[in-house]
């Protein structure tokens, strides 16, 4: 068979043959029920023990996405960069239609923020949700004039946990105790949201979360969510 360079194919190759295979496969419901429950599973946030990162004065990323996952509405398109970060979005927010995730394929950080804003401008209609990481942020973070400057309606998430994670994480386990500049020395993410002309709000408490999501959820144009999480957390909880 041959392929044109439209995509057009003169003879579908598996089209019998898959025809033929599905009437014969049989039905397998207790793998599909415990298949099911696994992907629930992974899709659940989970919760910490009461107290353990608000005590120490940080976000718990995986609570804040329960938040997330409630308040987001279904169509939303989420964008995100590279980065360990970016786990919370892929695990935790399902795809209910096209387009509705935006990602690099080739590990490019910055990515999130810019695709948010072309997302917005060609799907004004929808809600754009963009998870940020500070490393992937300052990558293209001057893209909030962007935004603000063609009306683009967007939703930032930032997770500052002030160090290259995912890199860090490369170093700790190759070299212990030999970490090397990947440690950050960050803005206040918020203020520079406030500076460009959106709604900048700094969160520092897990509980305090819900109610900085809700208010940039409701602004119309750029908001930003500036969370303080804590280095030592470097992605969501395994199931």
């Amino acid at each position: 068979y041959s392929v044109s360079s439209d995509g057009s194919i003169d003879e579908p190759p598996l089209g019998d043959a898959l025809s033929e295979a599905a009437g014969e496969a049989v039905p397998l419901p207790a793998w599909v029920a415990e298949a099911r429950a696994e992907i629930e599973a992974w899709r659940t946030p989970q919760v910490a023990d009461s107290g353990s990162a608000a005590s120490a004065g940080f976000v718990d990323m995986d609570e804040a996405f329960v938040h997330v996952q409630d308040l987001l509405p279904d169509d939303a398109i989420t964008t995100y960069g590279a980065g360990n970060f970016s786990g919370w979005a892929t695990r935790f927010l399902p795809t209910h239609g096209f387009p509705s995730a935006l990602g690099p394929r080739n590990g490019s950080m910055g990515f999130g923020l810019p695709a948010a804003v072309a997302a917005a401008l060609v799907h004004p209609e929808r809600s754009v949700f963009c998870i940020a990481g500070d490393g992937d942020f300052l990558m293209n973070g001057q893209e909030m004039a962007t935004a603000v400057q063609y009306g683009a309606d967007i939703t930032v998430v930032l997770n500052d946990n002030s160090v290259y994670g995912t890199i860090r994480g490369h170093q700790d386990r190759e070299y212990p105790g030999r970490a090397t500049a990947t440690a950050l020395q960050n803005p206040d993410f918020a203020a520079m949201a406030t500076a460009f002309g959106g709604l900048g709000i700094r969160v520092e408490r897990t509980e305090d979360f819900r109610d900085a999501f809700e208010r940039a959820l409701e602004h119309k144009g750029l908001s930003l969510v500036h969370c303080i999480t804590d280095p030592a957390v470097r992605g969501a909880r395994l199931p």
